[in-house]
């Protein structure tokens, strides 16, 4: 559907420096803006940030993505609970992250999908200052 709109005029400038920083048109960043105002009034604890990975999902007043808390859940098989004690969260906000994901299935797989394909030597790539986390094993006696 094709809405118009008018903006301010420095509201659009910033409207233009965001889509020029994106890649993308004026009209795309407008639409996703208008997309996350409406994940945000509809979904609790939801907010949009930019990462090195692209606009993502997050969870408010922390510094995860919804993808990072789902890999959380499924690692304790689906024990919301569980993964609410880990990160010290109330469980509304794992919850809420469940529920967003349920709503955009695709959009947290793909990113899911992608984090999985990644091994220490892209990391390395993409993140010099990688190194691999070993812990040290306890001496025996």
């Amino acid at each position: 559907m094709v809405v118009s709109m008018r903006l301010p005029t420095e509201s659009a400038k910033r409207l233009r420096r965001m889509a020029n920083r994106h890649g993308w048109t004026p009209s795309d960043a407008c639409a996703r803006l208008v997309e996350e105002g409406l994940r945000r009034t509809e979904f609790a604890f939801i907010d949009f940030r930019d990462t090195p990975a692209g606009r993502q999902a997050c969870i408010q007043a922390s510094s995860l993505a919804v993808w990072e808390v789902m890999q959380l859940v499924r690692a304790y098989k689906g024990d919301a609970a569980a993964v609410a004690k880990h990160l010290a969260w109330p469980l509304v906000k794992v919850q809420a992250a469940l529920h967003y994901a349920e709503a955009f299935p695709k959009e947290i797989n793909e990113v899911l999908a992608d984090h999985h394909a990644l091994d220490l030597v892209a990391l390395k790539h993409m993140l010099p200052q990688t190194v691999e986390f070993a812990p040290k094993r306890p001496e025996r006696r």
